[in-house]
C-alpha cells in the first residue's frame, strides 16, 4: 500500500555512511569470510567498573524512574562545572551554562534545529562528522564546507571563506582532537575562530569528543578555555569515547548562556530529557579516578604504534596522531580512497574507512580505527602486509 513520500530534505541526505560499512561486513561474514573491521570507532573495552556500579545503584532507585528534566539534575550540572574547572581551568555556571544532551550527535543535530532557518548557512569541517552537514540539510539550511588543510595541521583556512558565505553563516562546527584526521588544534587557531565568529555573529560549536584520548604526553585543551570563547560559542563534551560509554548516550553542552537557553527551549518540545540514572553515571564518570583513562590511552597508543609501523612496512608514511582513536593515512599511489578500501576488503578481508566518506577533502586518505583488540589488529595489519606490500 502506498504511503507518503519522504520529505525532500530527507531525500537530500545519503544513507549514513556506517550503514554501508555494516552491510558490507555482514555480507562477507555471511559468505564465511573472517572479516576484521577497523572501520567504526566504537571502543571494544567495557565501561569502567566504577561507572557501571553507579549506574546499577541509580537504576535500582525508584527516584530515577520518572520523567527527567531537560535542564538536568543539579548534581549532573555541578559535576560538569567542577570537571571543567579542574580539567580545563574553565569556570562554568552550573545554573545557566551547562545542561545534559542525549549524546553529542543529538546535541549537534538539535543545535541546527535551534539556530538554522531555510537559507541559512552552517560552516562544517571537511572531512568531518556527517551530522555537521546532514543536520543543516534536514533543517532547510546549507552546509558550506571548510576544507581541513594538511599544511595548516588539518585546520580550516578561515580566510578562504567568502564574505557572502560568512554573511549567511549562523553556525560553525569544529572538532579537535579531530575525527577523522586525528589532528590536534594548531596554536592560535581557536583565537582565529573567536575573532571570525565575533566579526560575523556566528555561534561556534566545538565538538569535544576526544579531549580525554591523547598520547605522547599531549593534553588537549577546551575551546572554552580560550579567552572570549564563551562569548561566541558552546562546547559539546561527550563521555562516549573517553569513558567507553558509546551506548549510554550521555553528553553535555556548555558555554554561552543564551545559546544553552535556546537549546533547552527546543529540547522541551522535542524530547523528555536524559534518563536520570544515565545522568548519575555520567557525573560519576567525569569525577572518577584517572587510572582507567590512563590505562585505556596506553592501550590505544600501543595499537596506534602497531598500525603506524605496519603501514610504514607497506610504504604508507604516517605521522602518529597525538589524539583520538584513529589513524588517518594517505592511500598508496595509484589508488583513490574508495579503491584502496575496496582492495583491502577484497584481498585482505579488512575493513578500513575511505576518507571520501567524511567529505570531499577526505579524498586521498583512509581511516583506521584503533577500537579492535590487539591480536585482531595484529592479524589485520599482517594481512595488509601480505596482500599490499
Amino acid at each position: 500500500m502506498p504511503i507518503a513520500e519522504p520529505s525532500k530534505r530527507l531525500q537530500q541526505i545519503p544513507p549514513y555512511m556506517f550503514q554501508e560499512l555494516e552491510r558490507r561486513i555482514a555480507e562477507k561474514k555471511a559468505a564465511g569470510i573472517d572479516v576484521i573491521s577497523l572501520g567504526i570507532g566504537d571502543p571494544d573495552m567495557p565501561t569502567y567498573d566504577y561507572i557501571v556500579e553507579a549506574m546499577q545503584r541509580a537504576v535500582a532507585d525508584p527516584a530515577t524512574h520518572q520523567y527527567p528534566s531537560n535542564r538536568g539534575r543539579e548534581d549532573f550540572r555541578q559535576a560538569f562545572a567542577d570537571f571543567y574547572d579542574r580539567r580545563f581551568g574553565v569556570a562554568v555556571d552550573p545554573a545557566n551554562e551547562v545542561i545534559p544532551a542525549i549524546g553529542a550527535k543529538e546535541c549537534i543535530y538539535n543545535l541546527c534545529n535551534a539556530f538554522l532557518d531555510p537559507g541559512d548557512v552552517a560552516l562544517a569541517s571537511d572531512p568531518g562528522y556527517p551530522v555537521y552537514t546532514g543536520g543543516p540539510l534536514l533543517h532547510g539550511a546549507t552546509a558550506e564546507l571548510m576544507p581541513l588543510v594538511p599544511e595548516k595541521g588539518f585546520a580550516p583556512d578561515l580566510s578562504a571563506i567568502s564574505p557572502e558565505i560568512a554573511a549567511k553563516a549562523r553556525l560553525m562546527f569544529i572538532n579537535f582532537p579531530n575525527n577523522p584526521t586525528g589532528a590536534i588544534v594548531p596554536d592560535g587557531f581557536f583565537e582565529e575562530v573567536i575573532e571570525f565568529a565575533r566579526e560575523h555573529e556566528i555561534l561556534v560549536v566545538h565538538d569535544n569528543a576526544y579531549s580525554e584520548t591523547t598520547y605522547d604526553g599531549y593534553v588537549a585543551p577546551s575551546f572554552l578555555a580560550t579567552p572570549g570563547a564563551k562569548e561566541v560559542g558552546v562546547e559539546v563534551f561527550s563521555v562516549s569515547k573517553g569513558y567507553n560509554m558509546t551506548g549510554w548516550r550521555c553528553a553535555a553542552i556548555l558555554g554561552h548562556a543564551d545559546a544553552i537557553q535556546s537549546y533547552w527551549r527546543l529540547k522541551t518540545n522535542v524530547d523528555s530529557g536524559l534518563f536520570e540514572a544515565v545522568q548519575i553515571a555520567g557525573a560519576t564518570a567525569i569525577a572518577g579516578p584517572p587510572e582507567p583513562l590512563a590505562e585505556m590511552n596506553a592501550t590505544y597508543q600501543r595499537r596506534r604504534d602497531l598500525v603506524v609501523s605496519a603501514l610504514g612496512a607497506i610504504g604508507v608514511d604516517v605521522t602518529p596522531p597525538k589524539g583520538t582513536i584513529y589513524v588517518w593515512a594517505p592511500v598508496p599511489e595509484g589508488h583513490t580512497s574508495t579503491s584502496f578500501a575496496e582492495t583491502v576488503l577484497e584481498e585482505a578481508a579488512v575493513v578500513v574507512s575511505p576518507g571520501s566518506m567524511y567529505g570531499p577533502s577526505g579524498e586521498g586518505f583512509f581511516r583506521i580505527s584503533l577500537t579492535t583488540p590487539d591480536d585482531r589488529i595484529e592479524e589485520a595489519v599482517e594481512r595488509m602486509r601480505e596482500h599490499l606490500a
